[in-house]
């Protein structure tokens, strides 16, 4: 990562890499490292310890890039940041009851299909990666209405993932005419709501591919 930035400096160019780190335990490499390496492994668990970090492998890599940003972001004039992609399982919750399994006294537990720990980011580049788009494309966070919009590559891509979203934003978010919009599928103010999300794209903007998780 460190090369490609100062050949992109240095030629003037757009390389982009991906950089693939196993977190591997610091504390275990310690116990059986020697000499020199040994101190290095040391210095990296002080470092991480004082930032507050975990002591794997994937942080040290993380906070060198961010110090190259620091030490040649100004002095090259350009943004030197960097996306962090964690293999995770669905964000979908997992469902071990059939319907025919399923008392009545269960169903607010099926309320909501989204894993109670998952982020709004999290949710997005699931959808990403499930529409098949770019990863690496752009993102911007946006307030609308009281309501976080992120925006792929400007109109790409629009997802709110907020509950109590109603017909108002709608109506605002197909009036930019993405190529793509989604919602979670629990988050809308009423069933109503839910049900008029695809007319009104459908009348807004109809080259919009619409979808709820």
């Amino acid at each position: 990562m460190h090369a490609v930035l100062e050949l992109n400096h240095e030629k003037a160019s757009k390389c982009s890499c991906i950089l693939i780190q196993f977190p591997e335990n610091l504390d275990e490499m310690e116990k059986t490292a020697k000499g020199s390496s040994k101190k290095v492994i040391q210095n990296a668990i002080e470092l991480l310890d004082n930032k507050n970090l975990p002591r794997n492998i994937s942080e040290i890599s993380k906070e060198r890039i961010r110090l190259i940003g620091a030490k040649y972001g100004n002095e090259w004039g350009c943004d030197i940041g960097f996306r962090v992609l964690k293999i995770d399982s669905s964000n979908l919750a997992d469902v071990y009851y059939t319907p025919d399994a399923t008392r009545q006294d269960q169903l607010d537990l099926f309320t909501h299909n989204i894993k109670p720990d998952r982020t709004p980011e999290d949710l997005l580049f699931q959808v990403l990666l499930d529409w098949g788009v770019d990863l690496s494309l752009p993102i911007r966070k946006e307030t609308l209405r009281g309501k976080t919009v992120f925006f792929v590559d400007e109109n790409a891509l629009i997802a709110c993932f907020d509950d109590d979203v109603n017909e108002e934003l709608v109506k605002e978010l197909a009036g930019l005419k993405p190529l793509r919009a989604v919602f979670r599928d629990s988050g809308f103010a009423s069933d109503a709501v839910k049900i008029n999300v695809e007319q009104i794209f459908k009348q807004i903007s109809p080259g919009t591919e619409v979808r709820t998780i």
